[in-house]
């Protein structure tokens, strides 16, 4: 008979995106007879209530704030260790920078095992934030076990200096039972063709290439609209980039929406730009939804669309060529629904929460056999 252990989620959200997202589709799978899955979340002054607590609830699962007085406090740690105790946490499971760092640090302190799974790497240029990044990827190679999510991702976290008897390789899974759920929404205006795109905006997303992009097709195509799901650090700026465009008046900066899904459904196309990706649940979430697909050829992306397969791809900041590509599925009506089809079933055959789940019940069962 498998003794039951318990697991704690540990990630500093910086919203309700794919590594949120993540988190609660492996803990809704995990068998609970085998596995208790609470989830810990940091809160620093002045933070809004976070979506993943609400959602997490909603599971009867239980939560756990650890509160920060900044975005720094290490003193996070100790209240961290201190909550693992008091839990008999058997094994933290951190997502991120941040919750990398304090996760390991407190593990080590609590004396219990780590797993670190990356989400993705950012590119950032700002010395701060790239300190703070390295220190993050650092960490990783404390913990006991680092998960990648993508063969990128995998790449990566050797080429950081993580021993490769210390990883393992198990493949991103989503709950897309909720995309299915989403009923298809009507239009206001069925003429016009809709581009969308759903995620962070931050940096290594490349947003403005969406802008740049649309603002030339717009001229020639003046029935189409742009609309940009998500917030991030880099929205003030495009915002203003975008007012600069003729076509700004077709361009809508809608931020985080509880309707997020119903209007994914409403896009006639899923656009991405981005130069450095994991495996982004925003594509699964599209294909699954059955919108057609075109980004850059970038790993991650290519996990997930093949070119003239289940999407089309555009070399890296070729800008000319995906535009080309927009057209393509956006006046190529059976084009388009026969590569959505395409990507629709691969995503279902290939990137199953419960496969994900069942493989990390096994790896925490591993873990826990000495314990």
């Amino acid at each position: 008979m498998k003794t039951k252990r318990k697991v704690l989620q540990f990630i500093c959200p910086t919203g309700f995106y794919g590594a949120e997202r993540w988190v609660l589709a492996l803990a809704k799978h995990l068998d609970p007879e085998t596995t208790a899955c609470d989830l810990a979340v940091t809160m620093e002054p002045g933070q809004k209530p976070l979506e993943l607590v609400n959602e997490y609830k909603k599971l009867n699962l239980p939560t756990h704030i650890i509160d920060m007085k900044n975005k720094f406090d290490l003193g996070a740690v100790d209240r961290l260790a201190t909550l693992i105790r008091e839990q008999n946490i058997d094994i933290i499971h951190t997502h991120g920078y941040k919750s990398d760092i304090i996760g390991v640090l407190a593990a080590k302190r609590a004396k219990i095992k780590c797993v670190v799974t990356p989400h993705g790497f950012e590119n950032a240029k700002d010395f701060k934030l790239k300190t703070f990044i390295w220190l993050g990827c650092q960490s990783m190679r404390f913990a006991h076990k680092v998960v990648p999510l993508s063969q990128q991702l995998m790449q990566d976290v050797l080429r950081i200096g993580v021993k490769p008897q210390k990883t393992l390789y198990i493949q991103n899974g989503v709950d897309l039972s909720e995309v299915e759920a989403e009923p298809i929404p009507a239009r206001a205006d069925p003429h016009k063709k809709r581009i969308g795109f759903v995620g962070q905006m931050i940096s290594r997303k490349n947003i403005r290439d969406i802008l740049d992009i649309f603002d030339a097709l717009h001229k020639a195509h003046p029935e189409t609209e742009l609309i940009l799901l998500g917030d991030g650090d880099a929205r003030k700026e495009l915002e203003l980039h975008s007012q600069s465009l003729a076509s700004t008046d077709a361009i809508q900066f809608l931020g985080f929406r509880d309707d997020r899904l119903s209007l994914l459904k409403s896009f006639d196309l899923f656009v991405m730009t981005s130069t450095l990706e994991g495996i982004p649940r925003c594509l699964m979430e599209a294909t699954a939804a059955s919108i057609p697909v075109a980004a850059y050829d970038i790993a991650g992306i290519d996990q997930l669309i093949s070119h003239e397969e289940t999407g089309l791809l555009a070399p890296l900041g070729d800008k000319e060529t995906l535009k080309a590509y927009w057209e393509k599925l956006l006046y190529d009506q059976a084009f388009a629904s026969q590569m959505a089809e395409n990507a629709k079933k691969f995503v279902y055959d290939n990137y199953s929460a419960q496969r994900m789940a069942a493989q990390y019940s096994d790896l925490f069962e591993e873990m826990t056999k000495d314990s």
